[in-house]
This record gives structure tokens, C-alpha cells and sequence, in this order.
């Protein structure tokens, strides 16, 4: 061979060497992301969940991919979205609560990490909270548990109340618990509830219309992915009809509620994150024993409650985890 031909022999070898090693990078992981409702009404646990991943070592763009998959509160196309994910061979879920079992009938083998309202043994997501088994786990929150904390603390703030209309979305994951636990809770305390069903922005108008023949002292809204999507549209309702409203969630009372009672879902999603990290590292579901939130916060929001012309005691004010002036 001569030299030239050697030479270009050597040339063309050399061109096809970035070729062979990229081909041999391994692929960028991607995540499948779940969600029942919509991207703009949870910026804040979304950037939660981004920060667990960092903590695990993972940054969306740099060594993993997320395919957001959002069913803008319409939870019959959850099935369809988690197919979709399944089809797009990512390399695990997260799902949360009302996704969670839409994503585990769509497979039995992609790793799945859940945030549950509900009991996940009761409603058969897992088999146990200290062995899930198969191919989930997740975060457990507390919460059809604190009903009757939530009412004990809504008669701290507002000591008159007698009849307490009680907001529930009669498919939401957790409701039978919340009904079941909020009924007895409110005879312990002598209230009478009253319970009004809510799945759309239109039946919460119709709910709050009903206040005008039948007035409540108090509105206790359950928790729920669709109250906390629908937050400011509750705030201005129960603004316009002056009416002391308490909630699970802290967004309800940012958007102007009056307080809220219940687990920390930002720092839930946080620990979503990084149960996801943990499985992109090697973990496997079976082996991650489901985690149960037992940071809770109480939010008050002390501009609504001069609105109400009410004096929030210095006892509820000491125990706030944050007051909103």
C-alpha cells in the first residue's frame, strides 16, 4: 500500500471515530410525569420535584429527559397519557395521586413512584408500606386522618360556628375517608355539616348559590387535586359571599382562604423527586418502603381573616407555621 492511500485509509478511519463513540454514549434516561391537572396551578411542587431530583444527581436537559404528560383535570384521559408513556419506554413514572392507579393498570414492569392521598394498601396500589412489591412505591400524604384537627383548629380561629358546609369532589381519590372521618368529627364538636358535590368549575358555582338560602358559618373544602387547581376561583367565591373558608392545602389560603391544615406537599413532591433519582440510580420499587409525610403545616392568612372581621388568638398564632399578612 502506499503512502497516500495509507494516509487516506487513516483519514477516512479517523472521520468515523466521533461517530462510533457517540453511538456508544449511553441514552439520556427519561422520566414519564403523570399529573391530573394542569402545569400552571403547581408550579411551585413541580419545581419541588425538580429539586429532589437535583439532590439525587439529576438535572432535566443535562442527564435525564421528562415527558410531561398533564390531563388538564379531565382524570378520563389518564389511562390514555400513562399508555402513552408506556409506548414511550421511559424509564420510570411519577404519578401523582389520581394518576397513580391509571399508571399502574398501563404496565407491570416501568418503575412507578406515586404521591397518594389516600391509603395506598386500601385502594391496592401496594401491598404493604413497608414492602410495596412489584413495581411501585411513592409518598404517602396524610389526610382524610386530620379532618377532625382541621375542624378543631377552624373552631379556634372562629368560636360561633354551628353549620359547616363541607366541599367534596365525589370521585376524588380520598373522599370516602374524608366523609367518613369528617361526619362523627363534626357531631364529637356539635356542628351540623352539610355536604355539597363539586367536580368542575361550574358545580362550585353551583355549590357556593346554594349559600344564599341556606347560609354557612363556615366552609370546610376536603382535599383534593381538583380544589387546589380550582384555588382562586374558591377564594373569590367565598370572598363574595363572606364566608370563613379551610382547606388541606396551603395554595387555597395563599389564593386567600382563610387557613389551611395539612401535610406538606411541596416537601412531598420534594421526596417524589428524589424516590425517582433513587430508581434512575438502580433502586428498585419493591425495595423503597413507602414514606409517609409527617411534616405538617398550618397556613393562616391574617389579611383574610380582618377581612372577616376576625381576631385570629395568639394561641393559633404561635402554633401557625406561617402567617400571611
Amino acid at each position: 500500500m502506499n503512502r497516500r492511500a495509507f494516509i487516506s485509509l487513516l483519514g477516512g478511519a479517523a472521520a468515523t471515530w466521533p461517530l462510533v463513540a457517540h453511538a456508544q454514549q449511553p441514552a439520556m434516561p427519561a422520566i414519564g410525569f403523570l399529573h391530573s391537572s394542569t402545569p400552571e396551578s403547581f408550579a411551585d411542587r413541580l419545581r419541588a420535584f425538580h429539586r429532589g431530583l437535583k439532590d439525587t444527581g439529576f438535572v432535566e436537559g443535562e442527564n435525564v429527559s421528562i415527558v410531561y404528560r398533564w390531563a388538564e383535570n379531565q382524570s378520563d384521559r389518564l389511562s390514555e397519557l400513562a399508555e402513552e408513556l408506556v409506548r414511550r419506554r421511559v424509564a420510570v413514572i411519577a404519578a401523582n395521586s389520581t394518576a397513580a392507579l391509571p399508571a399502574k393498570a398501563a404496565t407491570t414492569t416501568i418503575p412507578i413512584v406515586f404521591l397518594a392521598a389516600e391509603d395506598p394498601v386500601r385502594t391496592g396500589l401496594v401491598a404493604s408500606l413497608a414492602r410495596p412489591g412489584n413495581n411501585l412505591t411513592g409518598i404517602n400524604l396524610v389526610s382524610g386522618e386530620l379532618t377532625a384537627k382541621r375542624l378543631e383548629l377552624l373552631l379556634g380561629l372562629v368560636p360561633a360556628v354551628a353549620r359547616v358546609a363541607v366541599l367534596v369532589n365525589p370521585a376524588g381519590p380520598s373522599t370516602e375517608t374524608q366523609l367518613r372521618d369528617v361526619e362523627p368529627a363534626a357531631r364529637g364538636m356539635g356542628l351540623q355539616i352539610n355536604v355539597l358535590n363539586a367536580s368542575t368549575s361550574r358545580e362550585i358555582d353551583a355549590a357556593f348559590a346554594t349559600f344564599v338560602d341556606r347560609r354557612p358559618d363556615a366552609l370546610f373544602v376536603a382535599a383534593d387535586i381538583v380544589f387546589t387547581s380550582r384555588r382562586v376561583q374558591l377564594a373569590n367565591l367565598a370572598a363574595r359571599h363572606g364566608i370563613p373558608m379551610t382547606s388541606a392545602t396551603r395554595e387555597i389560603t395563599e389564593a386567600g382562604g382563610l387557613m389551611s391544615y395539612g401535610s406538606n406537599i411541596v416537601d412531598a413532591n420534594f421526596q417524589v423527586g428524589a424516590y425517582v433519582g433513587r430508581v434512575l440510580k438502580g433502586a428498585r420499587p419493591a425495595d423503597l418502603p413507602v414514606m409517609q409525610v409527617s411534616k405538617m403545616e398550618l397556613v393562616i392568612n391574617h389579611q383574610t381573616a380582618r377581612m372577616l372581621s376576625l381576631t385570629v388568638p395568639d394561641k393559633l398564632l404561635a402554633l401557625a407555621d406561617e402567617v400571611i399578612e
